[in-house]
């Protein structure tokens, strides 16, 4: 080891052979690298490589701006559509029948719905449609149609 260090010459080809070594390896890392950015193309024009970039991300923004689009709508829509529903079983006859009359709810995130009373007899079935805007309507409610109307705002 001491001749080694003592002869300058053969501690220049050393230090030369390790930089060679440290080059290679450093090359050998870079055409990986490279390789895997160009994926498969013949990587004579970088230019072409990076205007495919470019293509592939404005199509990605134009997607996400068509989902951003999409999202709007449907949530609009979703607000239109009946979230609140409950129904209400009662007998409006104390002396005859079981619970064969019903009042049902129909309402959408504002509100906005119908109440359905069906009131059963033994010889028919009458059946009342009541709209509903904001949770309230212009005919008069029913006892069972408030009860169903509060109960389908809390579902």
């Amino acid at each position: 080891m001491s001749a080694f260090i003592n002869n300058p010459t053969a501690l220049v080809l050393a230090l030369f052979g390790l930089t060679i070594i440290v080059c290679a390896l450093w090359i050998f890392s870079l055409e990986k690298r490279l390789a895997r950015m160009f994926r498969g193309k013949t990587a004579s024009d970088l230019e072409e490589v990076l205007v495919d970039i470019g293509r592939n991300l404005d199509q990605v923004n134009n997607q996400q701006k068509e989902l951003e689009t999409f999202t709007l709508e449907l949530q609009k829509k979703l607000r239109q559509a009946i979230q609140h529903v409950h129904t209400v079983r009662y007998n409006p006859y104390r002396d005859q029948g079981g619970n064969h009359s019903f009042a049902t709810c129909l309402m959408d995130e504002r509100g906005n719905g119908v109440v359905i009373s069906g009131i059963y007899s033994r010889d028919k079935v009458n059946v009342y449609a009541k709209p509903l805007v904001t949770g309230k309507s212009d005919y008069e409610l029913t006892e069972e149609e408030t009860t169903a109307i509060s109960r389908a705002k809390e579902a």
